[in-house]
């Protein structure tokens, strides 16, 4: 299996990390420098504002001198790192205080425009090329006497800005590498958690596809993953059961054919080739006639397993007397019955016991248990046949007094072609698929049948019907 999908999450993962590492870079960082600049202008244009109405008035009204007025600028320069013109209405420079390396000035500010700034709290760029990097630019007027008498310029670097924006996003680029971080092990998770069971998925069904069905995909967890793990180790299962369940019905049905068929074929071409006589023909044809019949027999037995198997058995259910098709059933019997000396006698209920099921099948279940019981009793020897009732349902015991099950042997009667060891020497003729479509009825009619069996001593098959009241 390629790894497509493991390769995807990975070139993802490097991708997610990219934007994230980009966006930080650029996006934040913008809004991180406009949200400072928007803080600076705000705490530059409070200071100049505090400044040109409490301590430059007085200069106009000569209460304070230029040495008050440039110490004054000069502390707040320190304060502020930031470059501080006091200029009179016209823009002539009065007096300033300098940040290392920026000069004033020498007389006035070219294009001198109060209102350049607007309605906005400051201005950025050069300020009229006075300043060699970039600066913000707030301005604050001086009244004195209810008149302008002139302007406080405060330029502090965007540089300060940058510095302080740097500092700040220490911290994010941290919190991204944590963020990450805890993808990289998401990621790991996904590999341990999804990718490596479903890569084990995944072989597996390249396995049963390649029909391995022993391969067994390794269950470590409880969830889904682990559940679907489960599934197709149990449908694996399955699918091998039914695997060794069809050959060994191939065996079988080869075996119980190719042996009819070779003495059929065997027979024929010794009576076509004069190796047997013709005065000899009336025995060999019904040798050949009861080899047919096996192979009827068998036939049959397998179209009506098969309607099970195929989940197409449609039980026509009616009303009828069992009874009466018990009677019936084991009046079939007496020719087979008679050479053999063996009694069939029916302890039935008075009147008529009425059920609901399908007669037909029933009647099967009855002549595939009658027959059965005869193959395998003594001649001189009696069957037994009882009908009773209990809580609603009707029983039906078939009763024999033959050679019985042996104890290892009662869970396997049930099974198709089964044919225990005491059976062979009398059995000859059946197909070893009787009982199993006995089981199959009777559980098909939501039913249960029930053996009762000891060996040299005889054989009783108890199964139950709805009654019909």
């Amino acid at each position: 299996m390629k790894s497509i999908l493991h390769l995807k999450f990975i070139a993802l993962y490097i991708i997610f990390g990219f934007l994230c590492l980009f966006t930080t870079a650029t996006l934040t960082t913008q809004l991180v420098t406009n949200r400072l600049m928007e803080d600076t202008s705000q705490t530059l244009y409070r200071e100049a504002t505090l400044i040109a109405n409490d301590y430059l008035p007085s200069y106009f009204s000569e209460d304070s001198s230029i040495y008050a007025v440039q110490s004054q600028l000069a502390a707040m320069r320190l304060y502020l790192e930031s470059s501080l013109w006091f200029v009179d209405a016209s823009g002539n420079l009065i007096t300033s205080s300098n940040l290392e390396g920026t000069s004033s000035p020498d007389e006035a500010i070219e294009n001198f425009n109060p209102a350049e700034i607007g309605g906005n709290q400051y201005i950025s760029g050069t300020y009229h090329g006075y300043f060699d990097e970039e600066v913000i630019t707030v301005m604050a007027p001086v009244t004195e006497g209810f008149s302008t008498k002139g302007y406080l310029l405060i330029h502090s670097p965007v540089s300060n800005i940058d510095e302080r924006c740097q500092l700040i996003m220490v911290p994010v680029y941290i919190s991204l590498g944590v963020i990450f971080l805890l993808s990289f092990i998401f990621l790991l998770g996904f590999q341990f958690f999804v990718y490596r069971p479903l890569r084990q998925i995944s072989e597996a069904a390249r396995q049963y596809a390649m029909g391995n069905l022993e391969y067994e995909i390794p269950v470590h967890t409880h969830d889904e993953m682990g559940y679907l793990s489960a599934s197709l180790n149990y449908m694996a299962a399955q699918l091998k059961d039914m695997d060794d369940y069809q050959k060994k019905i191939v065996a079988n049905v080869s075996h119980d054919f190719r042996s009819p068929l070779t003495s059929i074929k065997g027979y024929v071409e010794a009576m076509a080739d004069g190796t047997i006589p013709p005065e000899l023909y009336g025995k060999y044809l019904n040798i050949i006639l009861f080899e047919t019949e096996r192979l009827t027999d068998l036939t049959g037995d397998l179209l009506t397993l098969n309607e099970f198997d195929t989940k197409e058995l449609m039980l026509n259910k009616t009303e009828f007397d069992i009874q009466d098709v018990i009677k019936g059933t084991a009046e079939s019997f007496e020719a087979v019955c008679t050479p053999k000396h063996i009694s069939i006698e029916l302890l039935l209920m008075p009147g008529s016991v009425i059920v609901y099921a399908d007669k037909r099948k029933i009647q099967q279940v009855l002549y595939n248990l009658i027959d059965n019981a005869i193959k395998f009793s003594e001649n001189e020897s009696s069957i037994t046949i009882e009908v009773s009732e209990k809580s609603e349902k009707v029983f039906i015991s078939v009763k024999d007094h033959g050679i019985g099950i042996p104890r290892k042997d009662l869970n396997k009667i049930w099974e198709r072609f089964y044919k225990s060891d005491l059976s062979r020497g009398k059995d000859k003729k059946g197909t070893g698929l009787g009982l199993s479509i006995v089981k199959e009825v009777i559980q098909a009619h939501d039913e249960h049948i029930n053996v009762i069996s000891t060996e040299g001593v005889g054989t009783e098959f108890i199964f139950s019907l709805s009654r019909v009241m």
